[in-house]
């Protein structure tokens, strides 16, 4: 693993905050730095640039920083509460403190991990009443997400094949290392000839306002048993992601039950989905999106192999990780 830069090493120590903090845990993405202080939370951007987005300047990510807090208050008001600046002064890194700005900061209050819904369906805590419970909340949001004539114009064939076409060009040089060849080709050929085939439901969809600014990223590590349901950590970094149809948000959460190994609550999901909005069209594409999302999945999944920052040790973890989601993906076509 590469040394963490000064800036994280920093706020490691608990004196770098304005507040108590006794220990500091750190959690890492592709994207990200978290650090989690016990009554808060810090994201910090990475200054990367991975082609879907672009974090490789201050400003870049101070905008990025506004505009998550901004998207996520939508289902977490009460969690998102600030970007803050890290500043510099005499050697010493602090948040919220005088001195020169060197990066900023969303400060979030940290929400529990006992009530994470990825470790409830670990501990065989998860029911299907808190499953209804976040499809009501979910359909509640959908209805009233904002949509317009340019977010309906990313339920474009052109709009969704950029998307899916991606995704296989991206993942070609992980053909034979997380993805063989023939789960790789079988894949593309359904995505392909589901798109073709049902072109004119696609474009019923857009025409439906059916196509709305989404979450974007809804799986199950981002749902949070609070009061209410706190559903966070939505895509900021590109509209393309978040504008999309509502099927395709409902079919990630669906495709990460099922990566759960919990097919029964997955289904129970959609049916209270379904039930709440009465868009029973989402079951002709439910498959279809949970391949994409499963196929997606993997693709980060995949990226982080490539990361100096992630320690060798925790590489094979990563790589079994990402073969499963694509054998998830090739399980829906």
């Amino acid at each position: 693993m590469a040394e963490r830069p000064p800036l994280v090493q920093a706020l490691l120590t608990p004196t770098a905050y304005p507040h108590h903090a006794e220990k500091i845990a750190l959690v890492q993405t592709q994207m990200s730095f978290v650090f989690l202080t016990g009554d808060y939370a810090y994201k910090v951007k990475k200054p990367v640039d991975l082609g879907y987005l672009d974090y490789t300047t201050l400003e870049k990510r101070r905008h990025f920083c506004h505009q998550e807090v901004m998207l996520n208050r939508r289902l977490c008001p009460e969690v998102y509460l600030d970007v803050v600046p890290i500043t510099e002064e005499e050697g010493k890194i602090s948040i919220e403190e005088k001195g020169k700005v060197i990066e900023y900061a969303v400060k979030m209050r940290q929400l529990p991990e006992h009530r994470m819904m990825d470790n409830l369906i670990r501990n065989g805590q998860l029911s299907k009443e808190m499953v209804e419970q976040v499809a009501q909340r979910v359909a509640e949001f959908h209805q009233k997400a904002e949509t317009n004539e340019r977010i309906a114009s990313y339920g474009d064939l052109s709009n969704l094949m950029t998307n899916t076409e991606e995704n296989f060009a991206q993942t070609e040089k992980y053909i034979g290392i997380s993805i063989s060849k023939g789960k790789y080709d079988a894949i593309k050929s359904y995505t392909r000839g589901f798109i073709d085939e049902r072109a004119s439901l696609f474009r019923q969809r857009a025409k439906k306002g059916k196509i709305k600014d989404c979450h974007g990223d809804l799986h199950a590590a981002h749902v949070c048993f609070t009061n209410p349901i706190c559903i966070f950590d939505c895509i900021e970094f590109n509209d393309r992601f978040r504008y999309s149809d509502v099927a395709n948000e409902i079919a990630f959460l669906a495709m990460d039950l099922d990566y759960h190994e919990r097919p029964d609550l997955s289904r129970h999901f959609v049916e209270a989905y379904v039930e709440t909005c009465g868009d029973r069209e989402i079951l002709k594409l439910l498959d279809f999106y949970k391949c994409y999302r499963a196929y997606v999945r993997g693709k980060v999944e995949s990226f982080k192999l490539d990361d100096p920052l992630i320690s060798e040790e925790e590489k094979p973890r990563v790589l079994a990780v990402a073969r499963r989601y694509f054998q998830l993906a090739e399980s829906y076509i």
